[in-house]
């Protein structure tokens, strides 16, 4: 497989994945490769941004940084508990009523049960879970 940067005639860039070189070619000149953007079918080649790994270069000791997830975990748990506002169980018809304008928009948290996390899905509204852990204080 080959992955080809290409560009269309009126100026918009993608990228293609083909077989080789040879199947590139036969779909090129049969047109058969349209641009995602505007489906124009005249596209040409263009040169591709790529790095090249020296032969076996490992990270310096200096360069690794080493994180401490319980570190991360607090800064997470410290960044919902001061952006988000705790509705608790009505975390669902809150979420709700914010989708439709009935509440002003704003952060919220809370928990929902697996029927009202589908619900929720089914009316478009956009979530995530954060698993609830202990807290971790040191």
């Amino acid at each position: 497989m080959i992955a080809y940067d290409l560009v269309c005639s009126k100026g918009h860039k993608f990228e293609c994945w083909f077989k080789d070189s040879a199947s590139f070619e036969k779909q090129n000149s049969s047109r058969i490769i349209n641009c995602p953007v505007c489906t124009d079918s005249h596209v040409e080649k263009v040169f591709s941004t790529f790095a090249i790994k020296k032969n076996g270069e490992k990270k310096k000791e200096e360069d690794k940084v080493e994180v401490d997830p319980r570190h991360v975990l607090r800064l997470i748990q410290e960044y919902v508990d001061k952006n988000c506002e705790d509705v608790g169980l009505d975390f669902t018809k809150e979420a709700l009523k914010i989708h439709y304008g009935e509440s002003k928009k704003r952060n919220i948290k809370g928990t929902a049960s697996p029927d009202q996390e589908t619900l929720l899905k089914q009316e478009g509204i956009q979530f995530f879970k954060i698993p609830i852990v202990k807290r971790i204080d040191n």
